[in-house]
């Protein structure tokens, strides 16, 4: 036999580069201060941004709406008004026997002021239009209470031509509150009813 032959193998070039030459660790790409400008300048302005608007959000829905939910149905401020005879009742709720201020309740004058309004007597379409008038100056939040059978449904003038069958046609009642009249417990118990609503709503 004759002497085998070995194969030659020729060494393949290296491929040529397509790019940029990679960084080895002790060269780094981007020197360290623009990495820490860029830093600065994009990345902890976003950080804060998001981090404020999460502690914005949590803090509104666990502290600051709980408070503001909490003092407003413990301070109603009605509006300081009547219509007929259950105005009277409204204003011996707020007399000395029955003391309606020791619920944090204090009628004032102003709708601007007022975050209640109490439909205490009959509403007539003459004067509908002062009704929704003073409902749309009050502030929000706002409520409603229709107080006696009248601001109700009418009461005994319910087919009257004149008489509005019922407040809820003219604005949204939250809490009705039935008697014709209604005595000042009634009032102040629709008031609690109201305060209760108030809180499950968490308005």
């Amino acid at each position: 036999m004759g002497p085998v032959s070995t194969p030659v193998v020729t060494p393949r070039p290296p491929p040529a580069p397509t790019g940029p030459e990679l960084p080895m660790a002790s060269q780094p790409a981007v020197p360290f201060l623009e990495i820490e400008t860029l830093r600065a300048r994009e990345f902890l302005p976003a950080a804060k941004e998001a981090l404020s608007a999460m502690v914005q959000e949590q803090a509104q829905g666990k502290l600051i709406r709980p408070v503001f939910n909490w003092a407003g149905r413990n301070s109603l401020f009605p509006l300081h008004w009547g219509l007929a005879c259950c105005a009277i009742e409204f204003a011996a709720a707020f007399g000395a026997r029955w003391d309606a201020e020791r619920f944090g309740v204090l009628p004032r004058s102003s709708p601007r002021q007022s975050d209640l309004l109490i439909v205490n007597g009959t509403v007539t379409w003459k004067v509908a239009h002062k009704l929704i008038t003073l409902y749309e100056q009050m502030p929000e939040p706002k409520w409603v209470i229709a107080m006696g059978n009248c601001a109700t449904g009418g009461g005994p003038f319910r087919t009257a031509y004149s008489v509005v069958p019922g407040v809820n046609k003219l604005v949204p009642v939250d809490v009705y509150i039935a008697g014709c009249p209604p005595r000042p417990e009634a009032l102040l118990d629709g008031i609690l009813t109201l305060e209760t609503l108030i809180r499950e709503r968490g308005e």
